[in-house]
């Protein structure tokens, strides 16, 4: 019977033939029995309509799978709908075989190759001598509503390696997926829609027919498997939801972000750029560097502080300090290497192993410890060229990186001293909202299986101990190590992950990097990696997509700019300037001969935080008017009230300026 049938039918006709009964425990903690062979998406049904028509997949003992395949065994049992994260991929991923259909039917020369699922959406990847054009992408969305109308139920195919060949033996680049997942000793499987067949190892949506709504948003050349020597390819990028409001707010959304995009802000307002002679490296201007060095200033003051040291360490080392780190074995496809004198290089991607030096530097005793080593220098990770982003994903960046080198026991103190940086950063200062994961042992990692639980389970003290609830992403730690990241939400709802904090027993073994204790013993120091802005370009991008470019007061490069009624009052408005540059307020003076109206628009356009207009009422009584980013007007402020409650936002670093 299909999942989508009557519920209480089915009970009731396998009653006559007496089934063997399961147990189904659901997440609530509630047990059923069911007869064996129930799907999951039966159950949906049965618990209620409205989760049976929302459900995608369901989790059957903590592994994913098709609604529409038998238990038959005691199992718990989770029912995963579009709200949920692996739902969520699941549909778009379902999307990318309803549109890899659609080309097929319409271009039956293409031959297909891969369609995942990626932030934002999905892709499909199709080797086509045929240029995909706008017009294209009309007619495909037409074929897919098509089959979405004819609501094909989705089967999966289980496959030896012979007949995986012989299904796809037209198609070299499933042939190569099949030779390496035979290799790896993965299963093989296809799902099939109607007439249309793709390998996919699933789990799939259970019928075309859930994919209400979608758009395909772009098309762009990529290399089979993001290799420049390989084939090229043609890639359609598109969106998906289980309803069409989700895809019209969605829509709305895009539209919002597009203008708010940091890319075309940062060139508007010549804050930063990039150029095809340093890819992925981005230039900042004058303007720029001020906002960057603002960053670098607050986080150097709080340094002060809270007990950091900051150091300057070099950019190139030698191959054997990242043999040493593990970086060589696990990381070195993301570096940049090169060879002086025979001899093999590399620039560094993160500083942790140069920090490890100068910790090795001299003995030391358990009475310098923890040890807080800061850095700002300059990082270079090879990211492929199709993923650069602006800001937000780059080769070359700065982080405010520190490590932390710490006894055992002292491992949740530190942690919870981070926790609380996080906070007043993310919280007090630019009011985020934010999440928390606390990512585990991946499958390929260093070091002993003891040693990260007990690093673990420190994190999750350290968390316990503040209250802070956290996701557990289980799998998705460091190679190294566990990790505590941090996830903020920006004004458009969008998340990004920003600050991290790893706790490393692993580095300090490869290095032998020891203390000696009160015991007057060597004892292993442990290392935690922190990164609370993370990379500073991209915290930068996120601010300004955030703010729309309007930053607050003490990040903004210019932070007030005054306008003249007309150029007799100049004398006034140059001494006023003078008045917010003895006081460190960054100050701008338009006397030109324009009108007012049009000057204030220009400024508006340049982001000015606050813009002050001056004319005959405001030289003879020594005020200003004051026009706020939120722009509101303010008349007859004095000017030294103004400096007042600028320089205490300032210092204060408010989001929100107030007179």
């Amino acid at each position: 019977m299909s999942e989508i049938g009557d519920f209480r039918a089915y009970q009731k006709s396998q009653v006559i033939f007496n089934m063997p009964k399961i147990k189904i425990t659901l997440p609530d903690g509630s047990a059923r029995e069911f007869d064996k062979g129930i799907t999951a998406g039966e159950i949906a049904f049965g618990i209620g309509k409205r989760l049976g028509e929302d459900a995608l997949i369901a989790r059957v003992n903590d592994k994913l799978k098709d609604l529409f395949v038998p238990i038959n065994e005691d199992a718990t049992l989770q029912i995963l709908t579009f709200k949920d994260k692996e739902g969520l991929e699941v549909f778009r991923h379902s999307t990318a075989h309803l549109l890899a259909q659609a080309v097929i039917e319409l271009f039956p020369d293409a031959k297909l190759t891969i369609g995942p699922v990626v932030e934002g959406g999905f892709y499909y990847d199709f080797d086509i001598a045929h240029h995909f054009t706008p017009e294209d992408l009309a007619k495909i969305e037409g074929r897919m509503r098509e089959i979405v109308e004819k609501d094909y139920k989705v089967e999966r195919i289980e496959l030896t390696e012979s007949e995986a060949k012989k299904l796809f033996k037209d198609n070299p680049y499933k042939i190569e997926l099949i030779d390496e997942f035979h290799k790896e000793k993965q299963p093989l499987s296809a799902y099939r829609q109607g007439d249309f067949i793709d390998l996919c190892k699933g789990p799939h949506i259970p019928s075309t027919g859930k994919i209400k709504a979608f758009k395909l948003t772009k098309i762009s050349s990529a290399y089979w498997r993001g290799d420049q020597t390989k084939q090229q390819l043609q890639r359609i990028y598109g969106i998906s939801f289980p309803e069409k409001s989700m895809l019209e707010q969605h829509l709305k959304l895009i539209e919002e972000a597009e203008k708010r995009d940091h890319r075309k802000l940062g060139k508007e307002l010549e804050w930063f750029n990039f150029f095809e002679e340093s890819p992925g490296a981005p230039f900042f201007y004058p303007k720029g560097a001020v906002i960057y060095n603002q960053l670098l200033n607050f986080i150097r003051a709080e340094y002060k502080k809270r007990g950091y040291q900051e150091v300057i360490t070099p950019l190139l080392y030698d191959k054997s300090l990242w043999l040493t780190s593990g970086h060589w074995e696990h990381f070195k496809e993301h570096m940049f290497t090169l060879e002086s004198e025979g001899k093999e290089y590399a620039i560094k991607p993160m500083n942790c192993p140069s920090h490890v030096l100068i910790y090795k530097s001299k003995s030391r005793s358990y009475k310098e410890l923890p040890l807080r080593i800061a850095d700002f220098a300059p990082l270079h990770r090879n990211e492929l060229s199709g993923t650069l982003a602006g800001l937000t994903r780059v080769r070359k960046m700065s982080q405010d990186d520190a490590h932390i080198f710490v006894a055992p026991e002292m491992i949740e103190e530190e942690i919870i001293s981070v926790l609380d940086f996080t906070n007043f950063i993310y919280k007090k200062i630019f009011d985020f909202e934010y999440k928390v994961e606390l990512s585990t042992r991946p499958e390929k990692f260093m070091g002993k299986i003891e040693d990260w639980s007990t690093a673990e389970e420190s994190l999750k003290k350290a968390l316990g101990g503040k209250g802070i609830k956290y996701e557990i992403k289980a799998g998705e730690g460091a190679f190294y190590g566990p990790k505590i990241d941090f996830h903020i939400k920006d004004a458009l709802g969008r998340s990004w992950q920003l600050a991290t904090i790893q706790l490393d027993f692993q580095l300090p073994e490869r290095f032998d990097a020891n203390y000696v204790g009160a015991d007057n013993a060597k004892h292993r120091v442990i290392m935690i990696h922190r990164a609370l802005l993370g990379s500073l370009e991209r915290f930068i991008g996120i601010l300004v997509e955030h703010y729309a470019g309007k930053l607050p007061l003490w990040l903004a490069p210019i932070q007030a700019r005054i306008l003249t009624v007309s150029d007799k009052y100049s004398d006034y408005a140059n001494k006023i300037k003078e008045e917010l540059e003895k006081n460190s307020i960054r100050a701008e003076l338009d006397d030109r001969t324009e009108s007012v109206g049009y000057k204030v628009r220009e400024a508006q356009a340049q982001k000015i935080p606050l813009i002050l207009t001056v004319g005959e009422k405001e030289e003879s009584k020594g005020t200003v008017a004051v026009r706020t980013i939120d722009n509101k007007v303010y008349f007859d402020v004095k000017v030294d009230d103004l400096i007042k409650k600028s320089m205490k936002n300032i210092e204060e670093k408010k989001v929100k300026f107030e007179i």
